[in-house]
């Protein structure tokens, strides 16, 4: 079918029509506009999706916990009045020292950032007994994550977690138009045995996070060690540790990068230290591994003002030692409470617990009413459950009162 260009005396194009008849083309004409065919090639829009890579067109959007803000601009709630226990957060704010540290840092943010981050590796290998060289920084753990893609997948390979796993590494593999093979976790545990059993000559990367998000089941050292004394050298394998402070007595990982095996561990600024929102992770790794992620980083990946808290927070051990006191005590009230209530839960290691409520999608929507944000998982393959990220203790109990309140109501 022939299109229409509609052109003003300008030359600008107003409209594309396909159809001209006798009480259009008077009106046009009266306009001072002029009708001029389109070539055939012009007539049809080309979608986007015929341009952009073809994986993308199924790949969900990672969705994170719902912000306060916008919880308060959909229901018209004070955003003040609002408890968000749903993105696994400091509930103690962010290290005092950081924000000392951060403020000064304004002063020369008309400057770029040190784009090697030199100071803030430094602190973080002297604080975990490494080189500089072992370190890379980047803007989010979730940034080096897309490192190792850029790095290390090609189209047709396979990467391995666990069932339930943190739903980014799946992400990650469908964008890359890689394989995500899932072994299964029975008890919400992961089971490194299934993981070996799943390796082929096709598998790149496998990813194990320890404590695992959502579940919050951790691995132990024993189970590591029988899975690294048999794991191929030509498989890397991440070790996830975003919730790493918040252990008594957590896996020493770091013992395989010295053996200079194929091993990344990560960690992130945003669970502990409080500074979620600055975007700051890292990850440990032989040279040999860093020096090749390097050559995937954009220049000036990590912000000055981040490098600046992250340095002082690395230092915060007051901080840090409050913020572990005040999850182990809530999450214990928790674990004690849903006992009482008898809402089947997973027994966790890190700052939230996974709960089985019967409807997860349900008491997220009615908790939202009561101005309580947690996160359903559905996306997960888990409807029945939510995670609940450990608050304040009067946040948690508020978050009793309201799941009292629902049970009674319902």
């Amino acid at each position: 079918m022939r299109s229409w260009a509609v052109v003003l005396e300008s030359g600008t194009v107003v409209a594309v029509v396909s159809r001209l008849n006798s009480a259009i083309l008077p009106l046009l004409i009266a306009a001072d506009c002029k009708v001029t065919a389109l070539a055939s090639n012009l007539s049809r829009m080309t979608s986007v999706w015929e341009l952009a890579n073809p994986q993308l067109r199924d790949l969900a959007v990672y969705e994170p916990g719902k912000p306060i803000e916008e919880t308060a601009r959909e229901l018209g709630f004070d955003p003040s009045t609002i408890i968000k226990l749903a993105s696994n957060e400091n509930p103690l704010g962010s290290s005092p020292k950081a924000l000392q540290a951060m403020r000064a840092a304004l002063e020369n943010a008309h400057l770029y950032p040190d784009g090697s981050g030199f100071y803030l590796r430094k602190a973080i290998a002297a604080k975990l007994s490494v080189t500089p060289e072992n370190v890379i920084l980047g803007n989010g753990s979730n940034e080096v994550i897309e490192f190792l893609g850029h790095a290390f997948l090609n189209p047709g390979d396979d990467v391995i977690t666990c069932q339930y796993a943190f739903i980014v590494y799946k992400l990650l593999a469908a964008a890359f138009s890689v394989r995500t093979i899932e072994t299964p976790s029975p008890d919400y545990q992961q089971n490194l045995d299934a993981t070996l059993d799943t390796i082929t000559s096709k598998t790149r990367l496998i990813f194990i996070p320890n404590p695992n998000n959502p579940t919050g089941r951790l691995i132990s050292q024993r189970a590591i060690d029988s899975f690294m004394s048999r794991v191929p050298g030509s498989v890397v394998v991440v070790f996830d540790e975003a919730y790493f402070e918040f252990l008594d007595d957590p896996p020493d990982i770091l013992r395989f990068i010295h053996d200079g095996r194929n091993v990344v561990v990560l960690r992130t600024f945003s669970k502990i230290h409080g500074l979620a929102g600055l975007r700051i992770g890292y990850a440990i790794a032989p040279p040999e591994i860093t020096e090749v992620l390097h050559k995937t980083r954009q220049p000036f990946n990590v912000n000055s003002i981040a490098q600046a808290g992250a340095i002082a927070a690395l230092d915060d051990e007051a901080h840090l030692r409050k913020t572990k006191r005040a999850i182990a005590e809530g999450r214990a009230y928790l674990q004690e409470q849903f006992t009482d209530m008898q809402i089947p839960f997973v027994p966790a290691a890190a700052n939230f617990l996974m709960v089985n409520v019967g409807d997860g999608c349900a008491v997220f929507q009615k908790l939202l009413q009561r101005k309580i944000i947690v996160r359903p998982l559905k996306g997960y393959g888990l409807p029945e459950w939510v995670r609940i990220s450990v608050g304040t203790m009067e946040e948690n109990r508020q978050l009793i009162a309201a799941l009292r309140d629902i049970r009674r109501s319902d």
